[in-house]
C-alpha cells in the first residue's frame, strides 16, 4: 500500500485545478475508492494505490510495447509509464480533452499512470456493497474486475488493479530497460525500481 494512509493530504485535480483530499483517523482508507469515468461508465479503484491525478501532458512513445501502453511522462524527474484505459479495454479511441487526466498510481513500489476521460470524486463503499461479478465467459478468471460497488443509487465498476497492470507494469518495465535512451537517465532507473 502507498503511504497515503499516512499522509494529511493529497492533491488531485487536472491542469492548474487542485483538490485537497484529507483524511483522519476515522477514514476506513480500505474502503475508499477513486472513481473515474471512461466512455459512459464509472470504474473505481483502491484510493491506497493512487498517489496523484494529473493532467494531460506530452506522452514521449516507447517501441514494443502493447498498444494501450501509450508510452511515458516524465513527472517531476520521474520516469512513469502511461497506459490508455480506452484501448486496455477495447473501446474506441477518443481525443484527449480538457477533462482527460492522468491518474498516477503506485503498485508494489512501481509506479504507473491510467489516462482516463475524467475523474469524478472519492467514495466511501463498504465491502458489503460491493457485488461480486459473475465469470461473464471468462473461464481463467483474469478478469480486471473486481465487483460492482454500490452507494445509493450509483454504481461503479471496482477494478482488480494489480490484474490491470500486473503482467504489463512487468513486460513495460523490461521494455523501458532495453529502450534506448531511457534505462540511461537516473530518473528512469528510479522509476523502474
Amino acid at each position: 500500500m502507498s503511504n497515503m494512509a499516512n499522509t494529511p493530504g493529497r492533491q488531485y485535480g487536472a491542469d492548474n485545478e487542485n483538490t485537497t483530499l484529507v483524511f483522519n483517523d476515522e477514514d476506513n482508507i480500505e474502503d475508499m475508492y477513486l472513481t473515474f469515468g471512461v466512455a459512459a461508465e464509472e470504474y473505481g479503484i483502491g484510493i491506497g494505490h493512487v498517489t496523484e491525478v494529473v493532467g494531460m501532458q506530452r506522452i514521449m512513445e516507447v517501441p514494443d510495447v502493447p498498444n494501450f501502453i501509450k508510452g511515458v511522462i516524465n513527472l517531476r524527474g520521474k520516469v512513469i509509464p502511461v497506459m490508455d484505459v480506452r484501448i486496455r479495454f477495447g473501446m474506441d479511441v477518443k481525443d484527449y480533452t480538457e477533462r482527460t487526466v492522468i491518474i498516477v498510481l503506485d503498485i508494489d513500489n512501481v509506479q504507473i499512470g491510467l489516462v482516463v476521460d475524467y475523474v469524478s470524486e472519492v467514495l466511501e463503499i463498504p465491502q458489503s456493497n460491493i457485488d461480486q461479478p459473475t465469470h461473464m465467459g471468462n473461464s481463467d478468471n483474469n478478469s480486471v474486475i473486481r465487483g460492482f460497488g454500490k452507494l445509493g443509487d450509483k454504481v461503479a465498476i471496482m477494478l482488480d488493479i494489480h490484474r490491470m497492470v500486473s503482467d504489463q507494469s512487468i513486460d513495460l518495465r523490461k521494455a523501458l530497460e532495453s529502450a534506448p535512451g531511457v534505462h540511461e537517465s537516473a530518473a528512469g532507473k528510479q522509476a523502474l525500481r
